[in-house]
């Protein structure tokens, strides 16, 4: 098979209304099918919004317990509990960045008129 541009490469999914259609990668937007698992994943823009921000408040919170370490002089805490920073990172950046490639994906769809992929 010869070389194609990425633009060029279409994904054929089923759609919301049962007919398969070509999508563009970009379109496609964030991994719709349940990976076999036993819990459905959210990947509407609106559910990886909300996700999204619950991650972003537990992160608030985070941060507001690390200026209350500061302001009574408990920073012998942080030494203990520094890694969880670290580890909330990784799912704050990751939902935030799901939830922008779906909202470009959900735009790029309706520029085209094709209804949303379901697998």
């Amino acid at each position: 098979m010869p070389y194609q541009p990425a633009e060029a490469r279409v994904i054929h999914r089923l759609a919301e209304n049962g007919e398969v259609v070509a999508y563009t990668a970009e379109e496609y937007g964030v991994r719709k099918d349940d990976g076999l698992g036993i819990i459905k994943p959210t990947n509407t823009a609106a559910g990886l919004l909300v996700l999204a921000v619950l991650i972003t408040i537990a992160f608030g919170g985070m941060l507001y317990g690390l200026v209350q370490m500061g302001i009574t002089d408990q920073w012998e805490i942080l030494g203990e509990i520094w890694w969880m920073y670290l580890l909330i990172l990784y799912p704050l950046i990751f939902a935030w960045s799901s939830y922008l490639s779906e909202r470009k994906a959900e735009k790029l769809r309706k520029a085209r008129n094709l209804p949303r992929p379901v697998e």
